[in-house]
């Protein structure tokens, strides 16, 4: 019988005593994106001997997920961080690449131990797939050994294995809403798939309004709290599992809302850490947090939606809504390389007399097919709002409400197929291309 190659021994090969605190695994890339926490303030070297490798290395570092790490690329190898660290305290973290092996590659590591300071940790970059090999890194006290060529996931991945905590509890995934312009219906998709989630799939969800003066949160849901999140982002440094289930409003079981006070009588000054600080607590305590952004660009917005795990962009057929979805795209496009790309809804198609551009149109613009359209129905959306509902609790066998179930499921990683549309009908659901 063969021997087993790396990647088929990391649950049955014991852990040697580690140099520095971590135990040794080999990490292949991955094809899903797990929801993982962000990395915290370290500092990161990097000392690599192909060009791919540090090039792949210095886009994961560009990664929402590593935004709080410093990270430094160089080349040289293993060699260059033994000279490099003869007069320079190390970092939290080292990555090497090396292309050697036997006992060339472990002598550079035993030299590279001895100007190690004491909590540093090690990842060697190599380039064989091999059993043994792998065996002698767990001796020798190696963190993590990668195999290349890498995958900016793969390095984040690992890093994070590193600094995180596997006895922590999950983090919930976050799915931020925001309207290419004024008017979309962005929070009203918010809310319904919110709901949708929540009903559907049994998870439990907070809605969080960040519409402060204008949000309309407690209006669809018929909820008037006293209390929200303009008194967590006050005092972010307070908020505890305590105070945020006595501001939290319970809609149902599973559904609760963050909701906005909707007041002008003060002024709310937005910050990015206090917004950032919030949602971190109440994505401790659900599997799913729906951002409703409202239609603002300020540091605040953009830090919060570029941090999202996804985002969906809601559009009307027209020139105003196609020029600012396609800017918000390719904007999350050049910042969240290793992200799912956002979805688009495209809403209140059909207005009767108004000009619209059609939705193949729309696409070839953007750059991205919608995963929703929704056709204009005043009459259903009207009836939902003025009565504090739900699409699915007005027509639950509606199409509209299968819609709403369809973009969940895509949020949330689950299989579905696209409904069917009657060809006479201007409702359709497209799935998106990759």
């Amino acid at each position: 019988m063969p021997e087993p190659t790396v990647d088929t021994v990391r649950e049955t090969v014991p852990e040697a005593p580690p140099l520095a605190e971590a135990s040794v695994s080999v990490q292949g890339d991955t094809d899903g994106l797990a929801v993982m926490k962000p990395v915290p303030r370290i500092t990161i070297h990097a000392f690599c001997e192909q060009p791919g490798t540090g090039s792949a290395i210095q886009r994961a570092g560009e990664d929402r997920r590593l935004a709080k790490a410093h990270l430094t690329v160089h080349m040289g190898g293993i060699p260059a961080a033994i000279e490099h660290y003869q007069q320079t305290a190390t970092p939290n973290l080292i990555m090497v690449e090396t292309r050697v092996g036997g006992p060339e590659l472990f002598n550079q590591l035993g030299a590279l131990a001895e100007v190690c300071d004491a909590g540093t940790k090690v990842v060697v970059i190599g380039h064989m797939n091999d059993v043994s090999l792998y065996r002698e890194m767990i001796r020798q006290g190696v963190n993590e050994y990668l195999v290349a060529p890498l995958r900016p996931i793969g390095v984040i991945e690992a890093i994070s294995r590193l600094y995180i905590d596997p006895d922590a509890p999950p983090i919930g995934r976050t799915i931020a809403f925001i309207g290419a312009k004024g008017g979309t219906g962005s929070s009203t998709i918010a809310h319904n798939v919110g709901w949708c989630i929540s009903s559907g799939m049994d998870e439990d969800v907070v809605i969080t309004d960040m519409d402060l003066p204008f949000g309309t949160a407690g209006l669809d849901f018929n909820q008037d709290p006293a209390q929200g999140i303009a008194d967590a982002l006050t005092a972010p440094e307070r908020l505890d599992d305590v105070l945020l289930d006595r501001l939290l409003v319970k809609c149902t079981e599973r559904l609760s809302l963050f909701a906005a006070p909707a007041v002008l009588d003060r002024d709310f000054e937005m910050d990015a850490e206090s917004c950032e600080s919030v949602l971190e607590i109440v994505r401790e305590g659900v599997p799913c947090v729906i951002v409703d952004l409202p239609h603002v660009w300020a540091p605040w917005t953009k830090k919060v939606l570029l941090a999202a795990d996804e985002i969906v962009i809601t559009a009307t057929p027209d020139l105003a809504s196609l020029r600012n979805a396609k800017n918000i795209l390719d904007l999350t496009r050049q910042a969240r390389p290793n992200d799912n790309p956002a979805h688009i809804v495209l809403n209140q198609v059909g207005m009767p007399k108004r000009p619209e551009i059609p939705v193949k149109d729309f696409a070839e613009a953007v750059g991205s097919e919608a995963t929703l359209v929704l056709p204009f129905n005043p009459g259903l959306f009207g009836t939902a709002a003025n009565n504090g509902q739900m699409i699915e609790e007005l027509e639950p066998k509606g199409k509209t409400a299968e819609g709403f179930r369809f973009l969940s499921q895509q949020l949330c990683g689950r299989e579905s197929r696209a409904p069917k549309a009657a060809k006479s009908s201007l409702f359709s659901f497209l799935s998106r291309k990759g």
